[in-house]
Order: structure tokens, then C-alpha cells, then sequence
């Protein structure tokens, strides 16, 4: 089977380059092939990617080194092979016949429609490119598209044209030749504003005009300023206003290379039956905010039986009122008695819909009949609510740190507006298997991961505490309050565990695409369900005591038998270490190998002891990411967390003992004091032609101390995997220099960099060339191991140094990734053996990874 894919691979790969060295095949006689454009600005070539944005006719798409990867696919297309399948038996008479007679005249007929004879063609054609045959009517016009391009920028004496290079093999170069002159600056500026109203909301903001003298033109200016004016007329009450009400007369007349523009903005004008009225413009004030909380929007002539007017908002209902009406006026922006605005009119709509128990909402205004000057407006609020109960299951997939193929099943129940304040409850429960070639799997089955457990989450659309927060956290930030209760059962996963978690987080946005999280607690407690199993999770500890063992056991019952000489888990290491630690061995806390069965056994201990956290954090979040296609943005995130001190301070106040290790417990367990900040920073380029240049930076350290001198598990740091140092698995780096001597190794701080550069390879294939650095280390903690202790810049020299390269096939919703990483740099090598020692395919790690790393 090998030698057959490889023979088809070969096949293909030879039939590619046959191709390659005919890429006009498929050009007719008399024509040429574009094979490249090139733009000539003043004697000068371009390289400004709008500018050949304006060009009709573009070069075939190239791959690596500029070979035309899919116009050659193309060319092994057979663009009519139904005609070809049909002049087989034209040209062999009597074949159909004899093959009808082996497979039936339908299956022969069905044969010409199959992949080996028809579908590679049609797939060759799909992904391959036709050649770019040049046309002159689209050259001319893209001639006339440059000289509006470059007008539009200020050029306005600018002529244009090209010259065709022909090459030999129907081969052609396109030149376009621009000869911009002199660009025109704006001179005097000055307005014309029919309605006075208007005329004095713009000098309010005239310092903020986006044209000013001695400017370049630029027609992209003055659209921006068109709708500028229009925003800050229509959020002061020019309900009526549009941006095609501005207009600018631009006047070069005895003018060298300059202009005078005078903005224009002329009285409202409508249809007012068969003729055209014209006015001044008016300033519009909101006199009722009516909101229909239960609206249809199928059905015509509804009539509401239930209303309530609260704080000067109008609440309908066709049925009894369901809501409490300070829930729904809370969400609601636009007040009586305020001017029009478009951005409350917004920001309700944000906040209605952030809700999550109504469908998008819809907002109306209307002039109201009741006033004599026609100067206000009714804003009706159309509220179609969304189903009660929702039920929702989800599958999934997975590939982690953890488990190397996980498959999950999460069931939900919603329940919406569930004690009438529009908060949202919910229920899901989940159940996941998976399988992990890292963990301990004696009966070696496949599935040797499994965990269940439930959630409980309450969302509340406001702050939820005993007093007002709105003069520090206004509605307008949209804030809201999530608590949660969970449990989870983790079984055949090493220790096993219980975890017992519950929150109350606050959630708002200070300012556009910011966010800011508080959580007031987030308390998490975990049980080791299975704490004797612990040497054989992790094989490395054991296999360090029980070479000791080897030397220094002098009890047989601790062995598993006197040949091999293996201590027994859980008897023999347990009894080992308490002979070492009670200097019943003959080793002394100076040797080198008494300090080693110390530290297993203190690690030991620590990984295996149940842990209590109550923490309390806050992060911010601060991103100019506009949308899923931004290609050109940063994303900094920072938190700050500390657990443990609320009831240090409380043990304090109440004069709590002490336990035999001089720590203080809740529930007869020591909790874990510490604190812990983290910096993350992402930043994207866009290099154009679908290629971005992408860089992160993570910095994280958490410090225990108190009633601590180490940090949980949960909370430490570890390195390497798919979305970390990807030349390592996952924690198998560090710390430091020690050379991930343990089987999870961790520590409690972090330095994370990376850089990849994305481009296309292939229709929706991209591919990828990175390097990540980092490392973690111990620091501040019981730690003392001079390899994974962090001391000063100098230990910067320990930080790993992968790269390699990825592939990925973007499916709109989600990217699915390939990474092949290198180990460049290896500080656990000895010196002189650091750099590019696995540097090979052989060492490399292949990550597999959803969406992109950062």
C-alpha cells in the first residue's frame, strides 16, 4: 500500500512539473499571458498594494519562488473530458459494447461521470486558476481607475498609461505609467450652513474637523467628514439629518495647486404630498418612551392589557407584565424630556440585546401630533421575548494539554427572566472521555480519561450588592454580576480528583472594546480521590526513589522481590522515605541523595494534599480589535489575584490556633495563601496580500506566602503545547535548566514569546513560520534547586528557544492547525551542546491546535 501511494505521489508530483514547463498550454494562438503588472509613479515603481487594487487584470498566483502552483493544475485539467470519455469509443469500435456486456451499459455510462474520469478534472479546475489571458479593454480601464485613484488623492493634472512588454512564449509585462504632477493643498475654508441651529452644534466642533488648511486633498477625508458632522448633529437632536446633506464645493479657479472649499449644508428638505417642502432643520426632544415588553411581530392590531409607568418610561403588556419594570428601564438609554440621540438609541439596543431574554430589539420614533411645534418625538421600543425554557446539548471533540483525544457531552437547560428581573439561570452538566498516552494506564485501554460534573450559573444584568455602584459604574458600561456553583469528577486520571468550585464575578466595560472583571470570590476546593496512586502517575519521581531505594533500602518487605530489587507502591516507597527522613538508613541530611528523597517526598505531598482557594482577582482587557477580519490590532490583558488573605485576616481577628506545621485551617485543611499578577500582549501587522506578521508577550508570577510557601497545582504555571513553546510537549520544559525531570512539571513563574508570520499557500490552506521562547522557574517558594530557581537576569540564558512551521486550513468559523516545532535552543543541554542539537524531524513535536495560537 506504501508503494503504491508513494508511486500515485510520484505520478503526481512528475506530472506537475511536465506541466511547469509548458504554463501556456491553455493560451490560444494570438494571445498573451499576464505575468506580471507593474505601477510607475513619477519614474518611481510602486509597491502600494491599493494602488494595484485598482488593476482589473492580475497576474496567476504563485507559491514558493514565485511557481505557479494552481494555474499548473489547472493546466493538467481535462477542461472536456465527458467528450474525451465519449471519443474512446468513437475511436474503438466495438469497446462499449464489450465493456456493457462485463458491467452493463448503465454502469459504463456512470463510469465517465466518476472521479478517475471526470471529478479530477473538475477538482483540478476547481482549485487551479485559468491562465490570465491580457485584455486590453480592461487594461484601458484600468488606466482610468489609476487617474481616479490618484485624483482622488490630490493629483488632479494627473495623466496615466501603459506599455505592453511582450515576451517570448506568449508572455507578457504590463507597465502603468503615472505622472502625478503637483499635488493640490487646501486653502481657505469656510462654511455655509443654512439652518442657524445647525450652524452654532458645528462650531461647537469645529477644532475636530478632519480638513484643514494646508492639508493634502484627499476625497477619503472629506467622506470621513461628512459623516462626522452628521454623527454629532444627529446626537444633538437632528433627528432628520443625513450625511448626504453636506456637500463641499471645491474651487481651483486661478489656483496653483491650491483650492478653496466652502462645506455646504442647505435647509431639510421632503415630500410633503406631490410637492417639496423646505425648512430649517430642527432640534428634536423625546416626549414619551414607550416600551412594548411582549410584542409579536406577525401580528398587526395587538392590544396590551397590562401597563405600568415607571421613572417616566411607559411599560405595555398584552398579557399580565412578567418583568419588574426597573429590569427593563435599567437597559433603556433614551429618557424623557432629553434631546435625540443616536448613540443612546445604540447603546439601549447593545444592552437590551446583551440581556439575552428578547430577540434583537427594534426602535421606532414617531413626531408627536401632541406637540404644537412638531419638535418631539415618541420612542417606541418593540421587546419580542425569547422562549422561557431552552434546552441545548453540546458535542465536542478535543485535543488538550491533558488528553491527547477527549469526546465531551454537555447538556443545558436556560431558564430566562427567572425571578423577573431579567436574569438569566442555567443548568448543564457535562461528561467527557478522553485518552492520554502521559498517564498512568495499567490495563493500557484507550479511554484512560474520564470526568463528569454539573454547573450552575446565575446571570444578573446589573451590579449585584446591597448599595449603588452607578456614579462608579454606570449603566452605560453595561455591567452585570455571574455566579456560579460547579463540581467535578475527575476518575482514572492519575490521582483522580473532586473539584468543588463557586464564584461571584463582576463584569462591565468601561470604555469601547474594553472589559473589566472583578471577582468579588472565586473559591475552589480540591480532593485527591486517589492519592496512593501517586508514584505510579508519576513514573519519573518513582524511578529517581527507587534508584536510591536500590542502594540504600535494607528492609526486604519494602521490595517487590530481592532480585529486581524494585520498591512496591504504595507500602515500600512510603516506608523507604520515612526510613530516609528518620536518618534510619544510614543517609544524612548532607548527602546528595537524602536532599533528593526530601524534595520527592515534599513534592510528593504537595501534588497529593487537598486544596482549598478562596481568591479574590481582578483582569482588564484592552483591544482596538474591530471585528473577526481585523488584521492590524493589539490585545493587552492584565490580572491581579490574591487568595488566601480574607481569611488570614479573619484567623487574625479571631485569634485562631495554629496546626503542628505553624499554618492555620478551615474545614481542617490549610488554605492556600498568595499573590499572583500576569501580562499578556498581542499584537498584529498587516503586511497586505493576505499576509500578518503576529507577536505575543506573557509575563506571570505568582508568590505564596502566609500561610503558604508554595502555590497550588491549579494555579501554577507550566510550559510547552500547542498554544506555548510548540518545540516542547506540554509540561515538559523547565523549570529553568533542570531538564523537566518530573513527569507535569511546573513552577510558579513565567516568560511566554513568541512571533509567527501567516501567509496563504493555497486557496483556504495558510501556512506559518514561528519562533516561541519562554521557560518557567521556581521563585519566592519552597524550591531550592539552583537549576530551577529564577536568580536575577542572569537566569534569562534559560530561556528555551523553539521554531518551525505550521499548516492550516481555515474553515470561516474556525481554524484548524498544524505545528511542527523544533527544539532551537535547549538550555537543559550542557554548554556548547544548546543550540540545534534535535534541530530534526525526528525530535520535533507536532501540535495539533483549534484557531490560532494568538
Amino acid at each position: 500500500m506504501k508503494k503504491i501511494s508513494a508511486k500515485i505521489s510520484l505520478f503526481i508530483l512528475i506530472g506537475i512539473i511536465i506541466s511547469a514547463c509548458n504554463t501556456e498550454k491553455r493560451v490560444p494562438e494570438g494571445k498573451t499571458r499576464l505575468v506580471k503588472n507593474k505601477i510607475i509613479v513619477n519614474d518611481k515603481v510602486t509597491s502600494e498594494e491599493n494602488a494595484y487594487n485598482q488593476l482589473y487584470q492580475k497576474p496567476n498566483s504563485t507559491f514558493v519562488l514565485g511557481y505557479p502552483l494552481r494555474l499548473n493544475l489547472y493546466n493538467l485539467a481535462n477542461l472536456n473530458p465527458d467528450s474525451t470519455y465519449l471519443a474512446k469509443f468513437k475511436n474503438h469500435p466495438g469497446l462499449y459494447e464489450r465493456q456493457s456486456k462485463f458491467l452493463s451499459a448503465k454502469q459504463v455510462d456512470r463510469l465517465g461521470k466518476s472521479f478517475l474520469y471526470h471529478g479530477i478534472h473538475e477538482f483540478l479546475k476547481k482549485v487551479g486558476e485559468p491562465p490570465a489571458i491580457i485584455d486590453t479593454s480592461k487594461t484601458v480601464k484600468s488606466v482610468t481607475r489609476l487617474k481616479y485613484y490618484y485624483f482622488n488623492k490630490g493629483y488632479f493634472d494627473v495623466t496615466t498609461s501603459y506599455k505592453l512588454d511582450t515576451i517570448k512564449n506568449k508572455k507578457a509585462k504590463i507597465s502603468y505609467l503615472i505622472d502625478t504632477k503637483k499635488p493640490y493643498l487646501l486653502d481657505s475654508l469656510k462654511t455655509t450652513i443654512s439652518t442657524p441651529v445647525l450652524d452654532s452644534l458645528y462650531k461647537t466642533q469645529v477644532s475636530n474637523s478632519l480638513i484643514k488648511s494646508g492639508m493634502q486633498y484627499k476625497t477619503a477625508d472629506f467622506d470621513e467628514e461628512k459623516n462626522r458632522i452628521a454623527t454629532h448633529f444627529r446626537n444633538n437632536g437632528a433627528y432628520y439629518f443625513q450625511p448626504t446633506y453636506v456637500s463641499f464645493n471645491i474651487d481651483t479657479i486661478n489656483k496653483v495647486n491650491k483650492a478653496n472649499v466652502n462645506l455646504i449644508i442647505n435647509d431639510y428638505t421632503y415630500q410633503n404630498k406631490d410637492s417639496t417642502t423646505t425648512e430649517p432643520f430642527k432640534l428634536y426632544k423625546i416626549s414619551d418612551v414607550n416600551i412594548y415588553t411582549d410584542y409579536v411581530t406577525n401580528k398587526s392590531n395587538q392590544v396590551f392589557k397590562d401597563s405600568v409607568t415607571y421613572k417616566n418610561f411607559n411599560l405595555y403588556s398584552q398579557e399580565k407584565l412578567k418583568y419588574k419594570p426597573y429590569a427593563i428601564a435599567d437597559a433603556i438609554f433614551i429618557t424623557k424630556g432629553s434631546e435625540y440621540a443616536d448613540f443612546k438609541t445604540v447603546l439601549t439596543t447593545r444592552y437590551l440585546n446583551n440581556l439575552k431574554i428578547f430577540n434583537y430589539p427594534s426602535i421606532q420614533y414617531e413626531v408627536d401630533k401632541r406637540d404644537s411645534t412638531a419638535s418631539s418625538l415618541i420612542a417606541k421600543i418593540y421587546l419580542t421575548p425569547r422562549k422561557k425554557y431552552s434546552f441545548g446539548a453540546f458535542f465536542d471533540i478535543t485535543h488538550s494539554n491533558i488528553q491527547d483525544i477527549g469526546i465531551s457531552l454537555s447538556p443545558s437547560i436556560t431558564v430566562r427572566n427567572v425571578f423577573n428581573g431579567a436574569e438569566t439561570l442555567e443548568l448543564s452538566g457535562r461528561a467527557n472521555i478522553g485518552s492520554s498516552k502521559d498517564l498512568a494506564n495499567p490495563n493500557n485501554q484507550f479511554f484512560n480519561v474520564s470526568e463528569y460534573g454539573a454547573d450552575l450559573k446565575l446571570n444578573i444584568p446589573r451590579i449585584f450588592l446591597p448599595f449603588s455602584t452607578e456614579r462608579i459604574i454606570p449603566k452605560s458600561m453595561i455591567p452585570s454580576t455571574l455566579m456560579s456553583l460547579g463540581l467535578a469528577r475527575q476518575t482514572n486520571i492519575g490521582l483522580d480528583k473532586e473539584n468543588f468550585t463557586g464564584a461571584v464575578s463582576y463584569n462591565w466595560n468601561p470604555k469601547k472594546n474594553n472589559t473589566a472583571r472583578f471577582d468579588l470570590f472565586n473559591a475552589q476546593f480540591v480532593r485527591n480521590l486517589n492519592p496512593n496512586n501517586y508514584f505510579n502517575v508519576y513514573g519519573s519521581s518513582y524511578d529517581a526513589l527507587n534508584a536510591v531505594g536500590k542502594t540504600y533500602n535494607t528492609i526486604n518487605d519494602y521490595f517487590d522481590n530481592t532480585t529486581d530489587k524494585n520498591l512496591i507502591i504504595q507500602s515500600g516507597t512510603t516506608g523507604f522515605t520515612n526510613a530516609v527522613l528518620n536518618n534510619s538508613t544510614g543517609l544524612t541530611s548532607t548527602d546528595d541523595d537524602y536532599q533528593s528523597v526530601k524534595s520527592i517526598e515534599e513534592r510528593r505531598v504537595r501534588l497529593t494534599e487537598n486544596d482549598f482557594i478562596l481568591a479574590t482577582s481582578f483582569t482588564y482587557t484592552k483591544t482596538t480589535k474591530k471585528d473577526l477580519q481585523d488584521k492590524t490590532f493589539y490585545l493587552f490583558k492584565t490580572k491581579i489575584e490574591s487568595a488566601g488573605s480574607l481569611l488570614s485576616l479573619i484567623a487574625d481577628a479571631t485569634n485562631q490556633s495554629v496546626n503542628a506545621n505553624g499554618n492555620r485551617e478551615i474545614f481542617n485543611l490549610e488554605y492556600s495563601e498568595y499573590i499572583k499578577t500576569e501580562f499578556d500582549y498581542i499584537k498584529h501587522w498587516d503586511l497586505t496580500k493576505e499576509k500578518v506578521l503576529a507577536i505575543r508577550s506573557f509575563f506571570g508570577i505568582a508568590i505564596p506566602f502566609g500561610n503558604s510557601d508554595n502555590i497550588p497545582f491549579s494555579r501554577s504555571y507550566f510550559s510547552g503545547g500547542s498554544n506555548d513553546n510548540r518545540a516542547w510537549q506540554p509540561y515538559s520544559l523547565g523549570p529553568g535548566r533542570s531538564g523537566a525531570v518530573n513527569d507535569f512539571n511546573e513552577a510558579n513563574m513565567k516568560i511566554a514569546l513568541s512571533a509567527e508570520f501567516r501567509f496563504k499557500i493555497l486557496g483556504d490552506f495558510k501556512g506559518a513560520l514561528f519562533v516561541d521562547g519562554g521557560n518557567i522557574w521556581n521563585v519566592l517558594d519552597n524550591v531550592t534547586d539552583e537549576k530551577s530557581t529564577f536568580n536575577g537576569f542572569k537566569s534569562l540564558k534559560d530561556i528555551a528557544v523553539g521554531s518551525g512551521i505550521g499548516l492550516r486550513y481555515d474553515l470561516n468559523f474556525l481554524v484548524v492547525r498544524f505545528d511542527f516545532g523544533f527544539k532551537t535552543y535547549d538550555p537543559a543541554n550542557e554548554t556548547g551542546k544548546k543550540w540545534f542539537r534535535d534541530y530534526n524531524f525526528g525530535n520535533s513535536v507536532l501540535n495539533f491546535g483549534i484557531n490560532y495560537p494568538f
